[in-house]
């Protein structure tokens, strides 16, 4: 009930959001014909904003056959978990980093990057795995993905605001919209709000799933040592990743962008380390490595 009070709460603050920038651009017509396109987007993204985010992304689904220690590993945490089995997708990006979907857990989806896949070893691996089914039983990935929907639609108005600002546009104080001010302050406070919200929604439940992923692997330390080598990658390796969807992602892919980082949607990862290894936070970030031996043990499911 908690997870569909949030998603409740979300669209309609959202919608107001997008509501609000209508009136601003096109006085009272535009608030109708803002309140109508947020009724359907609100539909949109209840029904398919879960495969909006992932074709953004290019991400592919694997089968068994194609990922077989991959595959073996999310049905075996999600047997744990008492989880119908998701589907599993690998995004072609080098950046390490990780994502859930789906507006349900009867239509889960746990997608990870080649980096991530690249730079792991199993356990981590499986801790970043277990982590993302921690969102899927914990029901908030629809709350993150409709954010995600909302917030980009939102930017996109806050964005016409301010191209209508520049040119004049706009409908005058006795049209009933907010005249060039009114433009200029949108285009600021949208994004801004827009932000607000995916951070109200996103650092606590980063908190819980990594919770829930040390109960299904027993072993914190996994998740632990995954998160370190997420924190000291992301300056290194740039994810191509849209703002509205960064609060979807197991660590924040903005994170080497300065502005980014003064609204970051995930808590701290020395505090999550910290919450995990039940010890003080580090302020400095591990070094990453990848998986030990001759030969990756995850060759397999890259395709190689």
């Amino acid at each position: 009930m908690g997870n569909q009070i949030k998603t409740t709460m979300l669209l309609t603050v959202l919608t107001l959001l997008i509501v609000t920038a209508g009136r601003v651009i096109g006085g009272q017509a535009g608030m109708i014909i803002a309140l109508v396109l947020a009724g359907g987007m609100n539909f949109f993204s209840y029904f398919y904003s879960d495969k909006m985010v992932l074709k953004m992304y290019k991400a592919r689904e694997v089968s068994r056959t194609e990922a077989p220690q991959l595959y073996a590993m999310v049905e075996e945490l999600a047997g744990r978990a008492g989880l119908p089995m998701p589907k599993i997708c690998i995004i072609p990006q080098q950046a390490p980093n990780a994502f859930a979907t789906g507006r349900n857990p009867e239509h889960g989806v746990v997608a990870v990057t080649q980096g991530l896949l690249d730079l792991m070893g199993p356990e981590e691996v499986k801790g970043v795995l277990a982590h993302e089914l921690g969102h899927i039983k914990n029901r908030d990935i629809l709350v993150g993905t409709v954010a995600a929907t909302l917030a980009g639609a939102i930017m996109t108005l806050a964005s016409m605001a301010r191209w209508a600002a520049i040119f004049g546009g706009g409908r005058s104080d006795e049209e009933g919209g907010s005249g060039i001010f009114g433009l200029i302050a949108m285009s600021i406070i949208a994004p801004m709000a827009a932000m607000l919200v995916q951070m109200a929604i996103s650092r606590s439940r980063e908190y819980l799933a990594d919770a829930t992923a040390a109960q299904l692997t027993g072993n914190p330390e996994g998740l632990a040592g995954a998160l370190e080598k997420l924190g000291a990658a992301s300056s290194r390796i740039p994810m191509d990743a849209e703002p509205a969807t960064a609060h979807m992602f197991i660590t924040n892919p903005l994170s080497g962008r300065t502005l980014a980082n003064l609204f970051s949607t995930h808590p701290p990862i020395e505090e999550r380390v910290a919450k995990l290894r039940g010890t003080r936070p580090r302020t400095t970030g591990g070094t990453p490595k990848g998986p030990s031996g001759p030969s990756n043990p995850w060759d397999s499911i890259r395709g190689k």
